[in-house]
């Protein structure tokens, strides 16, 4: 793996912003500065608020007039509306303004946070990495070390015991879950993570709700205001006519996408598990209370929202119901509420769905950030084959995205990993796209004669024999293999390949996502089949808790963490990897995948065997930033 540096660079430092002070008359008392700082500030937030509103209220109303101006109390509606931004913005003091003073300066002098070369990323569940939230803020000594400056907390609101599909089952967002402390712990978790330049990301599960929640319990109990909040319905021919079209999210769940209330002797919808309750976005009333909760989250603290399953909130008869015209609609609806009440909020989109599907949730009227699922899922495809045509091909034609936005790239997170490159891409290089999924879960299960990964499958689907795959990131990689035989080359081999898929996603535009204790190159955790409640989602098998005892790993991982860290200064250190430019090379040699960002060219060999790569670079020659080795430019390159 090299990342090669060449030709001429020139580096500027920008200025800061420009700062602002009150001048108060000398001998003032203080409460009378306090109060007059207040009320001056309190002023200047409502005339921000008021120019947003009138900046972008007629897009937001189109977008809503889309949706629902065949309703009746449309104009109602809207007046509502404008009621909780306003409110929602009245609330936002302190370092949230700041933030929303900071992105309408980032408008216009596009110095977007999440383009800054130092931004790394980290994902993690608060119980598992700290304990609670009070004691997560207590870690961020570690997370300042390790050069960390954006942590997405997996869900940390109320949900049921047991049934809650790993916090996905949200009971209130106006409470936190009580092992992991107060909606006060919440807020002084974020405002400690802002003290240290740490950006808060947290997921907002709006396609569902849980069997639990308020709305839930009111629809259950008869209320028609509430169970139009859902999809009820007595009729199994309705249920049946909606689920003709439908795609089966977990399988092994349930058929369908349907569950049957026995006591209610009702149908309602549930796209993933039963005691998930898919809301009814055609239904005003819905959005309105869902902005609320929005509105409330972000007020938390909150500099982004994952915007979880986003490509299933709006259904329509005759469709599959995923990633409909009127998704797009709806996702910028809630893009213009947050611009007009909180503009400093991000939207980060997880569309797991069709790559060309994907890239069109990426744009700056819906969302800025996005996951990467292609190019997780063809770091690892491309690690198994050891063929690079597939994953040079998809960025090609895949990659681009406007250039104020910017990818969320990772290799592991605490989802499973689905195969979602695109069968065209794969039919264009003579690729099988189902025989070649099923190969790679034959792989990554461990399955295939001379595989090194050590995973489990997923979501299981009998009927199609197609499946995702769990595991950590070092035991997919082979180092758990390697422990396991005592084999030193198969260790080498490991360490290795684990290197060489991190050093070419930091090089990436982007954020680099790390997935807490990966860093660590920690193995699977097999004691999930002990436990009744997990025992059934293999996921649970790379979620794992942190240690923060007596070091006991192994040298190969203390390497892969040691090289990691002098990965993410290096990043850091260099403007050139900043930004969203840059360009992938036609494949060379099918074993190596290369891109150039600007004058850093960056050629990998995914292979295990030896091979060669000519770099376009005008310099005489390039120097590798990661071992100091100097290569001729222009001619084939030994790799």
């Amino acid at each position: 793996m090299q990342i090669h540096a060449s030709g001429l660079r020139s580096f500027s430092k920008k200025a800061s912003a420009h700062e602002t002070h009150l001048l108060l008359p000398h001998g003032l008392h203080c409460e009378t500065a306090k109060i007059g700082v207040e009320s001056l500030c309190g002023e200047v937030g409502r005339t921000m608020y008021k120019t947003r509103l009138k900046e972008n209220m007629s897009a937001l109303t189109a977008r809503l007039y889309e949706l629902y101006g065949n309703d009746w109390n449309f104009f109602d509606i809207l007046k509502r509306l404008e009621k909780i931004m306003e409110r929602a913005s009245a609330e936002r003091t302190g370092y949230l303004k700041q933030c929303d003073e900071d992105a309408a300066a980032a408008e216009k002098d596009g110095s977007y946070w999440y383009l800054n070369q130092d931004m790394v990323g980290m994902t993690l569940y608060v119980d598992l990495f700290a304990g609670n939230l009070r004691k997560l803020a207590e870690k961020i000594p570690y997370l300042n070390s390790l050069g960390i400056k954006y942590v997405h907390l997996m869900p940390v609101f109320d949900c049921p015991d047991g049934k809650n599909d790993g916090g996905y089952a949200i009971t209130s967002y106006r409470k936190v879950q009580p092992k992991l402390g107060t909606l006060d712990d919440l807020r002084f978790a974020a405002e400690e993570f802002h003290k240290h330049e740490i950006r808060l990301t947290l997921d907002f599960v709006f396609n569902h709700t849980s069997d639990e929640h308020e709305w839930a319990k009111k629809a259950r109990a008869g209320d028609p205001a509430y169970k139009n909040f859902y999809y009820m319905y007595k009729d199994k021919a309705e249920v049946d006519a909606w689920n003709d079209r439908l795609y089966e999210v977990f399988p092994s769940v349930r058929r369908g996408s349907f569950t049957y209330l026995e006591q209610e002797k009702e149908w309602v919808w549930t796209t993933f598990h039963p005691y998930q309750w898919d809301l009814n976005f055609a239904n005003p009333e819905v959005f309105l209370a869902v902005c609320e909760e929005m509105l409330f989250v972000a007020n938390l603290g909150v500099d982004t929202l994952r915007l979880s399953a986003l490509a299933f909130i709006w259904k329509e008869k005759g469709t599959a119901c995923e990633s409909l015209p009127k998704t797009h609609t709806l996702i910028q609806a809630f893009q213009y509420v947050a611009r007009i009440a909180c503009p400093g909020l991000q939207f980060k989109s997880e569309a797991i769905v069709h790559p060309k599907q994907v890239v069109r949730y990426v744009n700056k009227q819906e969302c800025t950030l996005s996951y990467n699922p292609l190019q997780m899922a063809l770091f690892w495809a491309t690690a198994a084959t050891r063929d690079t045509r597939l994953l040079t091909l998809s960025m090609q034609r895949r990659w681009a995205i406007p250039p104020h936005c910017a990818w969320i790239n990772y290799i592991r997170c605490h989802d499973d990993i689905g195969w979602t490159f695109s069968d065209e891409d794969a039919a264009a290089l003579g690729i099988n796209a189902y025989s070649h999924r099923q190969f790679l879960n034959r792989f990554f299960t461990g399955k295939f004669k001379g595989s090194f990964a050590r995973g489990e499958p997923f979501q299981l689907n009998p009927t199609t024999g197609d499946c995702r795959i769990s595991g950590t990131m070092a035991s997919l990689a082979g180092l758990e293999q390697a422990e396991t035989l005592g084999n030193d080359l198969y260790r080498k081999m490991a360490v290795a390949r684990m290197k060489m898929l991190y050093a070419v996603m930091f090089a990436l535009p982007g954020i680099p996502l790390l997935y807490a204790n990966d860093e660590k190159a920690i193995l699977n955790d097999y004691s999930y089949h002990e436990e009744p409640t997990k025992s059934k989602d293999s996921r649970w098998l790379h979620r794992t808790k942190t240690h923060w005892g007596i070091d006991e790993r192994q040298e190969a991982q203390k390497e892969f963490e040691h090289f990691l860290r002098r990965l993410i200064v290096l990043r850091g250190a260099e403007p050139l990897f900043g930004g969203s430019e840059v360009f992938f090379y036609d494949v060379q040699d099918s074993h190596v995948f290369a891109f150039r960002r600007t004058t850093i060219h960056v050629v990998a060999n995914f292979s295990e065997t030896p091979a060669s790569f000519s770099i376009g670079a005008w310099s005489e020659e390039s120097i590798d930033l990661l071992s100091g080795k100097l290569y001729k430019n222009r001619e084939p390159q030994q790799l």
